[in-house]
């Protein structure tokens, strides 16, 4: 996205929280107060009328009650939103973010259209807005599929897998992938058409190390054709080694970094173009498509 979309909303809370609070603590107890001597002057009147019914006495003091302590439009328009917004706020700053995929980078795990949901607070409950982190809850593993601020344009937002934690050396030459000097060990499956872009894919189970477990997941290949690497000027670009092709390129993750790379290997924009992604830049764990109006079927877990 192009905007802060959690600046926009905080702002909201503030604007509505501030006409809350000024109804709650000004406004309301003045509408009380007029509302009470307008009840005291009514039961005045009604001594000096006989054969009072008292059921429509009290029909006319409640519509005058309620009549007093309306609010006016403007503040029940505002006001009347406040809760609303401060749950939406707090769920999504701290518990459950929604996002869409926009691109083709998570083929085969994710599609474009997928709507998906991420764990705020998997790797640590952050202040929202500036994405502090002020408790340490868990940290991301090789093999997440994670959600973070692109390091190059922080206002937008990116989902690719975790590959290499802080201190990992990662390789990948001829189109396969290593890690601390182990290849991943890939297993074929058969090629998977994309119908966005009308064409073939070589497509694999990845078998990524993952602290004592195994990940494994689907990725894509594009040919036989080498991928052509074009390196920005990254920071800790000097952990980095491309070939004179720029065909390969083997990383070291400097401490409080990660290396992301798309499934869909030969069609991802990742860190072996920008380099690596700080800690302070992660938004959290992708866990789960909660929707996708144009298959149905997609909704469930991924890994």
């Amino acid at each position: 996205m192009n905007f802060n979309f959690a600046l926009i909303l905080f702002w909201l809370m503030v604007g509505t929280g501030a006409v809350w609070l000024l109804d709650k603590f000004y406004f309301k107890p003045r509408r009380r107060a007029t509302t009470e001597a307008a009840l005291k002057q009514f039961d005045e009147q009604v001594r000096l009328r006989t054969n009072v019914d008292p059921a429509q006495l009290q029909l006319e003091k409640t519509g005058l009650w309620e009549r007093n302590m309306k609010q006016p439009a403007w503040i029940e328009f505002t006001a009347g939103f406040f809760p609303v917004i401060l749950i939406v706020f707090g769920l999504r700053s701290f518990l459950f973010e929604p996002f869409r995929i926009p691109s083709g980078s998570m083929i085969p795990t994710l599609l474009i259209g997928d709507l998906i949901l991420v764990n705020k607070y998997a790797y640590g409950i952050r202040l929202p807005i500036v994405n502090e982190k002020i408790i340490a809850v868990g940290e991301p593993q090789r093999g997440d599929v994670m959600v973070f601020r692109y390091p190059e344009d922080p206002k937008l937002d990116y989902i690719k897998r975790v590959i290499g934690l802080p201190g990992d050396t990662i390789s990948y030459e001829n189109k396969h992938l290593t890690v601390n000097g182990k290849l991943v060990a890939e297993t074929p499956l058969p090629d998977y058409f994309d119908k966005d872009r009308v064409a073939y894919s070589h497509q694999f189970s990845e078998k990524l190390p993952s602290g004592s477990t195994i990940m494994e997941h689907g990725i894509l290949k594009d040919g036989d054709d080498l991928t052509i690497i074009t390196p920005s000027n990254f920071p800790f670009r000097e952990n980095c080694s491309y070939t004179v092709s720029n065909t390969a390129v083997t990383c070291t993750v400097p401490a409080g970094h990660y290396f992301m790379m798309g499934d869909n290997r030969d069609n991802s924009a990742d860190s072996r173009y920008w380099g690596f992604v700080p800690d302070k830049n992660i938004v959290g764990k992708a866990f789960l498509i909660w929707m996708n109006f144009g298959n149905i079927s997609r909704i469930g877990s991924f890994h």
